[in-house]
């Protein structure tokens, strides 16, 4: 097998980066198949324009990095740099524009968009505040629309970098005791938070940007002493976390990061369910305007229709 190398390309501004890689990334995704690479641009903290990155086998990124280069070039000397696109004169090569009210479109052609009112709050609250808590029954889109709108946030070069987390709650064996090193320990606690990048993503760039830490994935527990700036964080399966662990996490908060909190207060695997950090957090946050508390209902779930009739069914058995 192969070995695989990413190298990097510094383009000055956004501009720039739009001029070389096209409107909807149009001249990136021809790149990208031509070439037989993967390409994503990012902006570095440390550096004042933009990164491109280009990930594959050797001589693949040496033949795309020298086209970028030519290409860049032609752009810097107020040439035209791309002319007549070959892109732009096969169809499958044309980036499909975003709908209107879509907010992101998956590696599959999928637009990812709001299903139900609450849903639309839910995402307009995200992209409006810095902090958005996402309370509500499973199958009401909670995480996976958080997902789409860091996403989004990403590729908008608004933050560099996406994190996601949950608490691991142990269910009999101490994590010690399993098997395996961290991430065999971990793996099955984190898993449904890849199930969304994968189908946003495609496997093969998830889990690239997830080995570059473009995207990364942690255990609550390891996010004590980090401070997390220029990120997207998403704090998943919040009803599981102690009163402790829920401060300790929204102090990560840095400077332009933005933060999506959710959890079903009906699903506490807690031995002490009365201690949910989501909600004493609910509880003692509801009065900061900055921070926004969307609540879904039964009507919000958007999997298969008989997953509301069970929630409904459980509903009146706890009644009785």
């Amino acid at each position: 097998m192969k070995s695989m190398v990413t190298k990097k390309l510094l383009l000055t501004n956004a501009q720039e980066a739009l001029l070389l890689l096209g409107e909807q990334d149009v001249h990136l995704r021809h790149m990208e198949r031509e070439f037989g690479v993967e390409i994503y641009v990012r902006q570095e903290p440390q550096e004042e324009g933009l990164t491109l990155s280009i990930r594959g086998t050797n001589s693949r990124v040496d033949k795309c990095l020298r086209r970028c280069k030519e290409t860049l070039d032609r752009i810097r000397a107020g040439r035209a740099a791309h002319g007549k696109p070959e892109a732009a004169a096969h169809p499958a090569f044309e980036a499909p524009p975003l709908p209107k009210d879509a907010i992101f479109l998956s590696a599959y052609g999928k637009p990812i968009r709001p299903r139900t009112p609450k849903q639309k709050e839910y995402i307009e609250s995200i992209l409006g505040r810095d902090l958005t808590f996402g309370i509500g029954p499973a199958g009401t889109g909670k995480t996976y629309l958080a997902v789409a709108c860091a996403l989004r946030a990403l590729k908008t070069h608004e933050v560099t970098r996406i994190v996601l987390t949950r608490p691991v709650v142990e269910a009999g064996e101490k994590l010690g005791f399993l098997p395996g090193d961290l991430y065999e320990k971990v793996h099955p606690y984190l898993k449904p938070l890849y199930d969304a990048f994968y189908g946003m993503l495609g496997p093969d760039k998830f889990r690239m940007w997830r080995e570059d830490e473009v995207v990364e994935i942690v255990p609550l527990a390891y996010m004590r002493g980090r401070t997390l700036d220029d990120a997207f964080i998403i704090l998943d399966e919040a009803q599981n976390t102690t009163p402790e662990q829920m401060k300790m996490f929204l102090t990560r908060i840095g400077t332009g990061s933005r933060v999506v909190v959710t959890g079903d207060v009906t699903q506490i695997d807690l031995p002490d369910k009365t201690h949910s950090g989501l909600q004493l957090a609910r509880d003692i946050l509801k009065d900061v305007s900055e921070i926004s508390f969307i609540y879904f209902g039964e009507e919000d779930i958007v999997r298969h229709p008989l997953v509301k009739k069970i929630l409904r069914a459980y509903d009146a058995w706890d009644k009785r």
